[in-house]
C-alpha cells in the first residue's frame, strides 16, 4: 500500500471515520484533531493496512487507540496538575427532515438527549454503540476491531440499549426503542 491507497481510503471513508470520531471525541476540535490523528498514523503505518481485508475496520480501530491513548494522557496529566474546563459540551445539532416544526423539535430534542445518554456511557458500551450506529459496522466487524468475541459484542449493543432506553423513559420518553 502506497501514499495513493491512503488517499483512497480518505475519500471512501473519511466521512464515515470522521463521523465516529465526532461522537468519539464529542467537541468539534477533539473530533478534528484525532480524524487528522488517525490518517496520519494510517500513512505512517500504510504498509500494515491491508486493503483487502476490512480497512474500515482496521482506520476505526486506529482512531479508537489513539483516542483511548489520549484519554489515559490527560487523565495522567489532570492527575499531576489537574485544571479547571471552562468549556461546554458541544452537542451536535442534527437535523431530521419531518413534515411539521413540532416533529422536528420533539426529534431534536430526542437525538439531543440519546447523545447526552450515549456521552455518559462507560467506554464498553460506547465504543461499540457508535461503531455500530455511526461507523455502519457490523457485529463481526466490531468484534475483529476491539478483538472481543462476537457475543460480547452483542450484549454489549443490548445493555447499552437498554441503558438508553432506561435513562430516556426516566425523561418522560415512552415508547422508543
Amino acid at each position: 500500500m502506497n501514499v495513493s491507497d491512503v488517499e483512497e481510503l480518505i475519500d471512501l471513508y473519511g466521512d464515515i471515520i470522521y463521523g465516529f470520531c465526532r461522537r468519539l471525541a464529542v467537541n468539534k476540535s477533539d473530533t478534528d484533531d484525532l480524524y487528522q490523528q488517525t490518517f496520519l498514523r494510517a500513512v505512517e503505518i500504510q504498509e500494515n493496512i491491508d486493503i483487502d481485508n476490512n480497512p474500515k475496520g482496521f482506520l476505526i480501530s486506529l482512531a479508537v487507540s489513539i483516542w483511548k491513548n489520549t484519554i489515559r494522557k490527560n487523565a495522567r496529566r489532570h492527575r499531576i496538575a489537574p485544571t479547571v474546563s471552562i468549556e461546554g459540551n458541544d452537542l451536535w445539532d442534527i437535523s431530521i427532515n419531518s413534515i411539521s416544526t413540532e416533529d422536528i423539535a420533539i426529534s431534536n430534542e430526542l437525538i439531543g438527549q440519546v447523545n447526552i445518554i450515549v456521552s455518559n456511557l462507560s467506554d464498553k458500551f460506547r465504543i461499540p454503540i457508535i461503531m455500530y450506529y455511526n461507523g455502519d459496522m457490523s457485529i463481526s466487524e466490531i468484534a475483529a476491531t476491539l478483538k472481543l468475541p462476537q457475543g460480547t459484542i452483542k450484549s454489549r449493543l443490548h445493555k447499552a440499549r437498554l441503558i438508553i432506553k432506561k435513562e430516556l423513559e426516566g425523561k418522560g420518553y415512552e415508547g422508543y426503542r
